[in-house]
């Protein structure tokens, strides 16, 4: 029995934010009664202001929520919140720096993290105030991003989703082009026939205006609305005029932009090969829909283009060992290859990108443009599966010879590796969600790549410098070059582009002579959006390169610009003061597919737990005995583990009713892995197998169903303290011991363990938290969570209840019964399993599937032996 110590300590909070005992909704003690969205696009750099006003309607003050949302590819540059006329601004920080205010004001209990990602294109943005009785609170957010063209053609993403029907409901845009604007079109959500005559457009030669005024009972009766009102999206599309092939070059403030996009060059024949990940993961709709892509894209091969197929597990196949010219006769011999495509066995990403290189060195064609696309859906695990050495040897072998594109299938897929392989070769990564239009993602993709005009462009200023990127590989029809920079002296009258590219093997140069000084470029009240653009697209581009090699000057410099315009990027956040005693919350920038980097998970669902302030002496560990909505037994786990050295004067305590216990020693029993049982067809004694900790690990997964659960362990800790659920395209619930969270595109509902039992019912899916478990039915496969504890550590453990017999489920709980026999008459207890000889052992494990926790007697055997695969095969990047 270890000795414990119960000792005196300061002890700095413990709060919850959000403590609802049902899902949360929209109170209805609370009124936006003015929301306006204001976006200004000024040369394709677009600037949006959000502002909502809020006032609270009771006689008592309360929590005001305001939540957002914003595109991925967009910078947060300006936050501010007005209460009772006292301006709140949020200030953009040096991470670290804010990092330092951020942990001040965890050990009070007062912190959040504001940022998340939200499906493919948006992030989420989250804050909250308390306000007097009967009063009012004004939030403002900004935020700026440059316009990419694809496919011909712009898009500016506007979210409206205030929560509930507003009565002065306003969304103003103002398209300013100097070129004037070709063509403009209103799409998304928001553009439905519920709501068409609330939509005006305006056109002028160099002027768009789009305005969206929709009634307060429109706001409730459109496709996309409902009691809370407006939830969806305005899709705003459009492309400018390109009088001069030598590009539009504007001129603002000492500083330039030149947008090149010439379509007066013929097609470029490209060699494409195709490598297609067939591997077990890519099993059911994955596989069908890369298939049907396939399909369709070798119908819009020109007949001048040299493609090959490639698809690969562990074993790499060609449809063809060279390129072939895309006939008619060969293109319909490749689409019966593509049919009969099949998943099967693990991923050798480098002998497969290798043989993809391979194949185009072998067939060089002058005035041609090669490219290899790589689709896959997990990481290496068969062959080389070192990312680095598949990395280093990909560079390799190309050379920088042509691009090589990855598009990485799903959510297991590592997309960092991905990422950083394409850019080290002249491409970009992109991720193709798991959706019913993943094949018009793919064929969306190679539509961008499908027309090369281009290659080896360089542009030159003379009278510029600080420039952004000058050098490009390739360009493509419908897509546009972007480079920007400050003019030398800003007393000249002029400055001269020069655009050097190879068209159809042959050199190509365009000149130009700008004036410096043209007053007619910009609108006085845009006049610094020029520098803001310049500054934008300077740390887009550094932080691209810091994906590959950090460079210290370069960094120095995108933290610097982010700093003066005050972007939130992945090197700065913005820290949030509040009045509540100078509460503090911090908003960091979310990674792609991620939350935001150093963000406590459980902080973006409204919970925050306290740290401990205590005088250094060895405790290992301390609980605090309080009301625990989570643990139960009135416990709470304050912190996994604190070490200290050096024993001092014992700390002091400074909380009334509060018992904190100490244990001076590390618990005994340390765990190093998960014991999971495996019914046995027809034995007494079931089978177990260990996985060690920590890991991410595909939990059951049902392509065909469109089902996928992950959970995700810790060092020395049982269970797992996080389990993850995707089903179809839309529906996400996230699990831990703290909270529960679901959102499915429209609602985001959020639970916490001990409330009254609950239900919550949608579109298939059906979730019920009672006391210590939940059950969670999505489609035909039903799940039970069960919240379990030992060592005073809780912890979640999953059990599959209810599945078709006829669907294939994968991962560590979709392994089927499996029998086996005993071979009599061996030194060391074995067992014959899949036709193999095992040894084991008889040992105990505790049966986590139910609360009673009973230990069973079981044959222990490792863990390749039943699941016929390496554990790495088993695990996952991201929940």
């Amino acid at each position: 029995m270890m000795d414990r110590a119960a000792l005196r300590l300061i002890l700095l909070g413990v709060f919850l934010i959000s403590a609802s005992s049902q899902p949360v909704k929209k109170k209805k003690n609370v009124d936006i009664y003015s929301f306006y969205i204001n976006s200004t696009v000024t040369s394709r750099y677009a600037t949006t202001v959000i502002t909502s006003r809020v006032a609270n309607t009771v006689n008592e003050s309360q929590e005001i929520q305001f939540e957002v949302k914003i595109p991925k590819n967009a910078f947060i540059s300006k936050f501010r919140m007005t209460i009772e006329g006292k301006i709140y601004d949020g200030v953009v920080k040096e991470k670290q720096e804010a990092q330092q205010q951020y942990s001040r004001a965890v050990s009070r209990g007062e912190s959040a993290g504001l940022i998340k990602s939200v499906g493919r294109t948006l992030e989420d943005f989250k804050t909250s105030v308390t306000v007097a009785a009967f009063s009012k609170v004004t939030f403002e957010l900004t935020y700026e991003e440059l316009l990419k063209r694809r496919l011909g053609k712009y898009e500016l993403l506007i979210n409206a989703q205030p929560m509930q029907p507003v009565a002065d409901f306003k969304m103003d845009v103002h398209i300013q082009e100097k070129p004037g604007i070709s063509f403009l079109e209103v799409k998304g959500d928001l553009s439905s026939d519920d709501l068409a005559n609330a939509i005006k457009t305006t056109r002028a030669d160099k002027d768009a205006w789009v305005t969206f005024y929709p009634t307060r009972d429109q706001q409730t009766k459109c496709k996309s609305c409902g009691e809370n009102g407006l939830n969806g999206d305005l899709l705003i599309t459009y492309d400018v005029e390109r009088p001069n092939h030598q590009g539009e070059v504007m001129v603002s403030n000492g500083y330039f932009v030149h947008y090149f996009a010439p379509s007066d060059v013929p097609r470029i024949p490209k060699n494409v090969v195709f490598i297609i990940d067939r591997s077990g993961s890519m099993s059911g709709r994955k596989i069908h829909q890369t298939r049907l892509a396939l399909l369709k894209i070798l119908s819009d091969l020109d007949e001048d283009d040299h493609f090959g197929l490639i698809t690969f597990d562990s074993e790499v196949k060609t449809w063809k060992n060279e390129l072939l010219k895309a006939t008619t006769e060969n293109l319909e011999t490749a689409k019966s290859f593509v049919k009969e495509i099949r998943d099967r066995g693990a991923t050798d990403i480098n002998a497969a990108v290798l043989a993809g290189v391979d194949m185009i060195n072998r067939h060089p064609r002058e005035g041609t443009a090669s490219i290899l696309i790589l689709l896959t859906d997990g990481d290496p695990t068969s062959g080389e599966t070192n990312k680095e050495r598949i990395m280093a040897n990909v560079k390799k072998a190309i050379g920088l010879k042509f691009p090589l594109y990855c598009l990485g299938f799903g959510y297991d897929v590592n997309f960092d590796f991905l990422t950083k392989m394409s850019l080290e070769n002249g491409g970009v990564a992109r991720r193709i969600y798991e959706d019913s239009d993943a094949d018009l993602q793919l064929q969306g993709f190679y539509d961008e790549v499908a027309v090369p005009l281009l290659t080896d462009i360089q542009l030159k200023y003379t009278g510029g410098t600080n420039l952004t990127k000058t050098s490009f590989s390739l360009y493509f029809n419908g897509s546009e070059i972007v480079v920007s920079g400050q003019i030398t002296d800003n007393s000249v009258e002029s400055f001269t582009t020069e655009v050097i590219a190879v068209s159809k093997g042959s050199n190509v140069t365009y000149h130009e002579t700008v004036t410096a000084k043209d007053p007619s470029d910009v609108p006085s009240e845009n006049e610094d959006f020029m520098p803001r653009l310049w500054a934008y697209l300077t740390v887009k581009q550094i932080l691209e390169r810091q994906v590959l090699q950090e460079k210290e000057d370069e960094k120095k410099e995108a933290l610097k610009l982010s700093l003066k315009y005050q972007f939130v990027t992945s090197l700065t956040s913005m820290v949030v003061t509040k009045p509540q005693e100078d509460e503090v919350e911090v908003a960091n920038k979310p990674t792609e597919g991620g939350e935001a980097p150093n963000e406590d998970r459980s902080t973006s669902h409204g919970i925050i737990m306290g740290q401990m302030a205590v005088a250094n002496f060895p405790i290992k560990k301390a609980y605090l005995a309080a009301p625990d909505p989570w643990a139960g037994d009135n416990l709470y786990s304050l912190h996994d583990s604190f070490l200290y050295d050096d024993f001092h004067s014992p700390p002091t305590l400074d909380l009334v009713d509060v018992e904190v216990t100490l244990t001076t020693e590390l618990p005994e029993v340390q765990v190093h892995s998960n014991r999971f049982l495996l019914p046995s067809a027809g034995q007494s004694k079931p089978l177990c197998f260990d996985v060690p900790v920590p890991h991410k690990l595909k939990l059951l997964h049902a392509s065909a169903s469109e089902f996928f659960m992950n959970g995700e362990s810790l060092s020395e800790q049982n269970g797992f303290h996080q389990i993850a659920f995707h089903y179809k395209t839309n529906h996400h619930l996230t699990i831990s011991t703290k909270y529960i969270s679901y959102r499915n595109g429209q609602d985001d509902v959020q639970f916490l363990w001990g409330q009254t039992p609950t239900q919550h019912d949608t579109e298939g899916v059906s979730l019920v938290v009672l006391d210590k478990e939940m059950n969670v039915t999505m489609g035909n496969i039903g799940v039970v969570i069960l919240l379990q504890k030992k060592d005073e550590v809780m912890f979640l453990w999953p059990a599959i209840w209810e599945y078709p017999k006829d669907v294939n489920l994968t991962g560590i709980l979709g392994k089927p019964k499996i029998s086996y026999e005993e071979i009599e008459g061996s030194q060391t207890p074995t067992l014959k399993i899949i036709d193999k000889e095992v040894k084991t052992s008889l040992e105990t494990v505790s049966d986590y599937r139910l609360h009673s926790t009973p230990v069973r007697e079981c044959w222990l055997v490792p863990f390749q032996a039943v699941m016929e695969d390496e554990i790495s095969n088993f695990t996952v990047t991201q929940l």
